[in-house]
């Protein structure tokens, strides 16, 4: 039984992409947390912080509350 996997195009396979893409997001949103906890720590608000990152204070204080 072939499945929408089973299928790859001419130049590697959409998959081995789609997995280097979710590797990528994982590594990012690594990058982001250190970047944000290091910007907390040196006494950037939520405010300036979600607006480097083009968010709202808000958005970062629910996704980073535990970072302080």
């Amino acid at each position: 039984m072939r499945t929408s996997t089973d299928t790859q195009d001419g130049d590697g396979g959409v998959v081995p992409e789609l997995a280097a893409v979710a590797e990528a997001k994982r590594e990012l949103a690594r990058r982001e947390e250190v970047a944000v906890r290091r910007a907390r720590h040196q006494g950037l608000s939520w405010a300036e912080i979600g607006t480097l990152l083009g968010v709202t204070r808000q958005t970062m204080h629910r996704k980073y509350r535990k970072v302080g």
